[in-house]
């Protein structure tokens, strides 16, 4: 048995140790494979729970329900709209604090009401390594953490759920929208549309893994290789122009840097 496959293994048996299970449920890789090996260990003691609100587009939303009808999973979706929590569309260092805090408590909430033991979420031993201050709320609410249990990191998450014939293995990483603003920065439903309908628009013309980053009047897109491949293509570059600026944007850049996650982070040791 190879390191991966024991830490399969302890990811099931951890999971079987906590008898039953909400996860929260994104519809991204990490908690797709979650939901999937925590439904495969303990049957119907394992639900979902998803947010809908202005900072997951619908396209997340539908291919999470999707999958948890495809998969007999009781779904529950419940509405947490970050910008009604105070001071959050001010975009603090700690935004995703705030969310979280309000999101996991929704969804223990939920567990009680359904009889279940235990909220799961699906950060992986990756994300140990940014400031993910959303990890303060996990800890704090008593959130059990699997995938860091088990030590997994993305590529193996990946790896895992290629073997597991699970369509999220490639799908590309997904943070929400509020993401997209530099700190300090106000965040309004406006704002969050723009950028939705800007991210669409370039996964609709094939763009695999994009960011849309707001600064004011400028968007600045970050994107993989093959993205900047694509840009090469002067029509593809005036298609963007073009739909940037209806959607509401006056300068529309391609950030040479690429994609990473938590860009806005670099800001904070400055």
């Amino acid at each position: 048995m190879d390191l991966l496959e024991i830490k399969y293994e302890n990811l099931k048996e951890y999971l079987r140790s906590l008898k039953s299970v909400a996860t929260a449920f994104s519809g991204g890789v990490d908690s797709t494979f979650l939901l999937k090996v925590a439904h495969d260990v303990l049957g119907d003691k394992a639900i979902a729970v998803t947010a809908r609100s202005l900072s997951f587009p619908k396209r997340e939303l539908d291919e999470a329900t999707a999958f948890a009808f495809d998969n007999s999973i009781e779904h529950i979706v419940v509405d947490s709209e970050e910008l009604n929590i105070d001071g959050f569309s001010k975009n603090p260092t700690n935004r995703c604090y705030l969310c979280k805090s309000e999101l996991f408590s929704k969804i223990k909430a939920i567990a009680q009401t359904k009889g279940i033991e235990n909220v799961i979420e699906g950060s992986n031993s990756d994300d140990n390594g940014d400031y993910r201050p959303g990890l303060m709320a996990v800890a704090e609410l008593g959130i059990k953490s699997p995938l860091r249990e088990a030590g997994l990191t993305k590529a193996e998450i990946r790896q895992l759920s290629k073997k597991l014939g699970l369509p999220t293995w490639n799908k590309q990483s997904f943070a929400c929208l509020s993401s997209r603003f530099p700190y300090g920065e106000d965040i309004t439903p406006d704002r969050l549309r723009m950028i939705d309908q800007a991210e669409q628009y370039l996964l609709d013309l094939g763009f695999h893994q994009v960011r849309v980053r707001f600064h004011g009047n400028l968007a600045r897109i970050e994107t993989d290789e093959n993205g900047f491949g694509a840009m090469l293509d002067g029509k593809t570059r005036d298609k963007i122009d073009s739909r940037f600026k209806e959607i509401g944007f006056t300068y529309i850049a391609l950030d040479i840097k690429g994609y990473r996650t938590g860009s806005m982070n670099e800001t904070l040791n400055q």
